[in-house]
């Protein structure tokens, strides 16, 4: 059945006569909206979706919004919505779907990702946090790093080794992990910025049933490139408004202060925001490219542009406003739910965007994404491909 956005917006229309915001309870409206298909509206019907098109999410959205409706707080759950959602979706099986789906996007369930290791983290298919076989159930020990939302989430994609004798990526099983049981213990992780957004998880004998394996044993790394694919369009994809995001705040400052333009700072200032808007159309057609596929290594080279221009769009920022720029607001050891760049200073905004070069995938690694799979280069010489991953050196 193909859905067209006139279509979606009498059914947004039809479910809000039926549904008031105003009088229902928050959670309950939203089940409802689950329910009626107008969630994830590409998505399957039964499973929060009707089947359309992706591009025409945002017309659902809107015409929700104008009415006042309460939206699912994608920002307290990206990596539930932008990752483990598509990665069920695609690898998980009918029971799986129907169990997770929803409260994921009502937002009563919060996820987060278990991939990245002390001693692998741009390289994760040499990970070595362990997942034994017994009966039922598997037997999981390790230690996972750079865990946003794990002190809040229920759940977890976790990536774990259940074939030493195989070699790195083929020995890897993908599990969902729940945060809750015996064995899970969460470590904040206090960054530059003072904050503790990031978390350390030890997972000792912890125990996962066999049902909560995505896809089949020895597979979690063709399920894990699936997530990856995921993310980096979620971190990099993003398409805001012209002069939206960091450029826009750059371009704020630069005109509350006349006093501090010079005819340099002028041209750096245009180069930036040049180069911002073209790597927003390609989100843009990016986002276009997903309506009728799955996500690419196209995504790898939007996230490291994204990356690459939110520091020097920092740093310009920190520059222009010279010493008034370096007062930091607030340097309170805290969990923040989520990370608002807005809402701090610019000497927060400098520090934060240090670190977008490494989460989702460090820059060095997609660009080697991008030359191989995007540009066709030779690949790198990689003598540990076809050795058994216990033979490895660590």
């Amino acid at each position: 059945m193909t859905v067209d956005a006139d279509e979606l917006r009498g059914k947004v229309t039809e479910f809000l006569a039926a549904n008031d915001p105003a009088q229902m309870d928050r959670l309950e409206f939203l089940r409802a909206r689950f329910d009626a298909g107008l969630a994830w509206v590409h998505f399957p019907a039964g499973l929060g979706g009707l089947g359309a098109a992706r591009e025409l999410q945002p017309v659902v959205d809107a015409a929700f919004s104008e009415a006042g409706a309460p939206d699912n707080k994608p920002q307290l759950n990206v990596i539930g919505l932008g990752m483990a959602a598509p990665t069920i979706l695609r690898f998980g099986n009918d029971e799986q779907r129907r169990r997770y789906l929803r409260p994921l996007w009502t937002g009563e369930e919060i996820w987060c990702q278990l991939f990245s290791e002390p001693g692998a983290g741009s390289d994760l298919a040499a990970l070595s946090t362990r997942a034994v076989r017994d009966g039922d159930e598997w037997v999981v020990d390790g230690q996972k790093v750079w865990t946003s939302l794990a002190h809040q989430a229920r759940w977890a994609i976790l990536v774990a080794r259940s074939d030493p004798d195989q070699p790195k990526h083929k020995g890897l099983s993908y599990f969902i992990c729940d945060m809750t049981a015996p064995g899970v213990e969460v470590r904040p992780l206090r960054q530059i910025t003072g904050e503790a957004e990031f978390n350390e998880v030890f997972l000792t004998g912890v125990r996962i049933p066999d049902a909560q394996r995505l896809g089949e044993v020895g597979q979690g790394w063709q399920v894990a490139l699936g997530t990856l694919m995921n993310e980096r369009v979620a971190i990099g994809g993003r398409a805001p408004a012209r002069e939206g995001g960091m450029i826009g705040l750059a371009a704020q400052a630069w005109r509350e202060h006349p006093e501090k333009r010079t005819h340099g700072l002028h041209d750096r200032l245009l180069r930036l925001w040049v180069e911002t808007e073209a790597t927003r159309l390609t989100s843009i057609r990016l986002r276009q490219q997903l309506a009728v596929g799955e996500p690419g290594p196209e995504g790898s080279a939007v996230k490291v542009a994204y990356s690459e221009q939110n520091q020097a769009i920092t740093g310009f920022e920190l520059e222009f406003l010279g010493e008034p720029g370096l007062a930091y607001d607030d340097w309170t050891f805290r969990q923040p739910e989520y990370t608002d760049f807005v809402k701090r200073g610019p000497g927060f905004r400098y520090l934060r965007a240090k670190g977008n070069s490494i989460e989702g995938g460090t820059t060095e690694i997609l660009r080697n994404i991008i030359a191989e799979r995007v540009l066709g280069l030779p690949p790198e010489i990689r003598t540990d491909k076809d050795r058994p991953w216990k033979e490895l050196p660590r």
